[in-house]
């Protein structure tokens, strides 16, 4: 069972603790390669091993303009995290008091002398602290001075042929391009947006015959470009379906702009789910957002793009999760 504590009332460890640290948005292969290196070692020194992550992304309060959309939510960070069988995670307030506090101040008073830290594992390229000043090399010197060592790891992408680093910028990238199958891949799991089925115009099913969940979802949330996605649903008690999925505006009836709508036609399944929690698993992108001249020619493209979605999900190893 993972425990979750706060900076605020953390945990102690009498035997000390082997903590990784990051915003872990998304909790991709990179994320996990550390984690798991970070639960290697705190079996081998007999410590407790400790994610020290952030209840919202530091960006969104040092540089509050220009932050990343998210790749997950609070709640999917934490269901990622339980995924990988780290034993604590911390989750730090990041306010202005901490975006103010030195890289030095962190490591002594909350490292050092809440969580009695005997090893720091972060990726090479980790900055922290004021002005990002705190980097591996600080943390060896601190190490040095009161006891703790240091591991920093290089995050590659695998396959990746310009050898960039594993990243949650890069995965951003990736989705914003279309690009599912290859974040998918760098990520560990499907990219989802999770959200609540609200009601919309009921033109898919009154009109054209094919109804839909209309989902609502964070505008935090990183989000691919409009058109229609072949993946998944899952629904309240863990049931799982497939999907066509549509994002954008709606041109054939909005011509000039609609609200961007994230909808859902559920594979094989008729009830009403109005109201209730959903996830969204995007697998890959069928074709992108078009206009039509009727709604003739939509209920026809849509039934091709079902036949591909239900091809899609019929073939893909992720069929079963």
């Amino acid at each position: 069972m993972m425990k979750i504590f706060t900076d605020a009332n953390p945990s102690e460890f009498p035997k000390g603790s082997v903590v990784t640290i990051g915003a872990y948005d998304g909790v991709h292969l990179g994320h996990r390669y550390l984690i798991a290196k970070t639960i290697e070692l705190a079996g081998s020194l007999g410590a407790g091993s400790v994610v020290v992550t952030f209840d919202r992304h530091p960006a969104s309060v040092v540089r509050p303009g220009s932050a990343p959309l998210l790749l997950s939510d609070a709640n999917q960070k934490l269901d990622c995290l339980k995924e990988t069988g780290v034993e604590n995670v911390c989750i730090v307030t990041f306010d202005e008091r901490r975006a103010s506090e030195s890289a030095t101040d962190f490591v002594e008073e909350f490292l050092v002398g809440k969580l009695n830290v005997k090893m720091v594992v972060v990726g090479e390229d980790f900055h922290f602290g004021h002005n990002r000043e705190g980097n591996v090399s600080l943390l060896k010197d601190l190490g040095r001075k009161h006891g703790f060592d240091v591991l920093g790891a290089p995050l590659k992408a695998l396959g990746n042929e310009n050898d960039l680093a594993l990243s949650s910028t890069l995965i951003r990238h990736l989705i914003a391009a279309g690009d599912l199958e290859k974040a998918n891949t760098y990520l560990g799991r499907l990219y989802e947006l999770r959200g609540r089925v609200e009601h919309g115009d009921s033109r898919g099913g009154n009109e054209l015959g094919y109804p839909t969940a209309n989902v609502s979802f964070s505008n935090l949330m990183a989000t691919p470009p409009d058109g229609i996605y072949a993946g998944w649903v899952i629904l309240e008690g863990g049931r799982r379906f497939g999907a066509a999925i549509s994002l954008g505006t709606r041109p054939t009836y909005y011509p000039s702009g609609g609200e961007r709508l994230l909808e859902a036609f559920i594979l094989k399944f008729e009830d009403d789910l109005y109201g209730q929690p959903i996830r969204v698993q995007f697998g890959k992108k069928i074709r992108d957002q078009e206009r039509f001249s009727t709604s003739e020619e939509l209920v026809a493209k849509i039934a091709e793009d079902i036949a591909t979605v239900e091809a899609f999900c019929a073939g893909s190893s992720l069929s079963k999760g």
